[in-house]
């Protein structure tokens, strides 16, 4: 089909009745296409597009624009005039662009949209690449996309960016390992989600997960525990990515054969302080040579608080005027506590060491290694077990220790877990509320008065 016509009208008269008769206006002369031609066609001055209309195919023509030059293709289809553009002339050869011509009129004469039919190959095309993504696509390209959203993005829930510890939990527990220790001797362990980095993300099935950690929780229940809540975390972001979309199943995480291999804590059930076992504790640890390392310990079991949590303590963290620390967490990203007396004075002993730099940016537990912070306190804590001839506790057992040695003085359930950093659907509470600073203070107050009591401890610092 050629171009649409231009008509005119032009009266006939008939007696006393004038009719308009519809004309076709001639169009403009048809040339071949040829490169030259193109080249030195060229828009009228006040014009936005102008079109030269190819003398072989007549239903082929390059229009101009302002800036460009591309091949149109226009007809005829059910009873309307429809034009598609080609491409742009630098792209296609003349020939081409004919050819493409032909086949558009082709689909038209045998009563199909060419639009339409576009449309449907573009679709296809696109399922052919999801299918693509869905088989080259693996667990650690996936993942290190998700760790560059971690490192740029912000949280869903705290609106903030997730905190540097979040983050460092992702790539340890994902480490291949196999590098050189920064502490001891030899090589690194690599972490439970190491082994499954070269997994085609298709083939994360339940089944698969399943057996993932029926295999890690044999050596280390705790931290593949761990991992694998980091790996829902995981699951449910890729199905949010277009990219990922419906490769991975939303829900395999839940899968009940999944859930029921899940490891849980081995070391939960006795890795707590009693009540009994505070004095020879408090004994144990204040007798350490390092009061950096003794002042640490104690902070971490009367505040509750994650081991990095306290050793990432910075001296502008610390406002001795209005009792309060800011602790920088990974759920929250920071949250506000006392500061009780016993630790202020633990605090302010630790403010007169030389080089403690109160008034900057400096730590609070210092030490000698490669950060400026205390890195590894586990030695000295396990020294002061040996020697109060203790059962092994760990560093997170004195974080545990402080939510179950509250309930002796029967502090609320949300008052206790504001002052650790829990996530709020962790509380046995109908309502959770956030309490003001002075509220948390009363309480806090006299857990560490009853656990310095339990101690045999006056409420000061040991001037040894």
């Amino acid at each position: 089909m050629c171009i649409s016509p231009i008509y005119l009208h032009q009266p006939l008269h008939y007696g006393d009745v004038t009719f308009l008769i519809w004309r076709p206006k001639m169009a403009l002369p048809r040339q071949k296409l040829t490169f030259e031609r193109i080249r030195k066609f060229a828009l009228s001055e006040g014009k936005t597009q102008a079109f030269l209309w190819d003398a072989d195919v007549t239903s082929l023509a390059c229009r101009a624009t302002r800036g460009t030059k591309a091949f149109v293709f226009q007809s005829v289809y059910a009873g309307k005039t429809l034009r598609m553009t080609i491409g742009n002339i630098n792209d296609w050869r003349i020939d081409d662009a004919r050819a493409e011509a032909r086949r558009l009129q082709t689909l038209i004469d045998t009563g199909i949209d060419p639009r339409i039919a576009k449309a449907e190959k573009i679709a296809e095309a696109e399922s052919q690449q999801a299918e693509s993504r869905k088989t080259k696509a693996t667990f650690s390209s996936a993942w290190e996309d998700y760790l560059q959203e971690l490192r740029t993005g912000i949280s869903a829930k705290t609106k903030r960016p997730y905190s540097a510890r979040y983050i460092a939990d992702h790539v340890n527990l994902s480490s291949r390992g196999g590098e050189s220790k920064k502490r001891g001797r030899g090589p690194t362990s690599s972490g439970p989600l190491a082994s499954l980095l070269d997994l085609p993300l298709s083939e994360l099935t339940p089944e698969n997960i399943a057996a993932w950690l029926s295999t890690e929780r044999q050596n280390r229940p705790t931290v593949t525990a761990h991992a694998y809540r980091l790996l829902r975390a995981f699951i449910k972001w890729a199905n949010y990515q277009k990219k990922y979309q419906g490769i991975i199943d939303g829900d395999l995480a839940q899968d009940h054969n999944v859930r029921k291999v899940v490891p849980v804590s081995a070391s939960k059930a006795g890795d707590c302080l009693q009540k009994e076992q505070l004095k020879i504790w408090f004994s144990a640890v204040r007798s350490l040579n390092n009061p950096i390392a003794s002042a640490y310990l104690q902070v971490l079991l009367l505040t509750g608080a994650q081991r990095e949590e306290i050793a990432s303590l910075r001296w502008s963290d610390v406002d001795f005027k209005w009792s309060s620390m800011r602790i920088k967490d990974k759920i929250e990203g920071e949250r506000i506590i006392p500061l009780t007396p016993y630790v202020s004075e633990l605090l302010s002993a630790l403010a007169q060491f030389p080089n403690s730099d109160v008034n900057k940016e400096g730590w609070v537990f210092r030490s000698n290694s490669k950060s400026g912070k205390i890195i590894e306190p586990r030695s000295a804590h396990n020294r002061a077990l040996t020697r109060a001839e203790l059962p092994h506790i760990s560093l997170h057992g004195l974080r545990r220790s402080f939510g179950t040695l509250a309930e002796w003085v029967e502090v609320p359930t949300g008052i206790v877990a504001q002052i650790m950093g829990h996530k709020p659907s962790a509380l046995a509470e109908k309502h959770y509320r956030r309490r003001p600073l002075d509220l948390l203070r009363k309480w806090h107050e006299k857990v560490e008065l009853w656990i310095l009591e339990e101690a045999k401890i006056k409420n000061n610092v040991d001037k040894r």
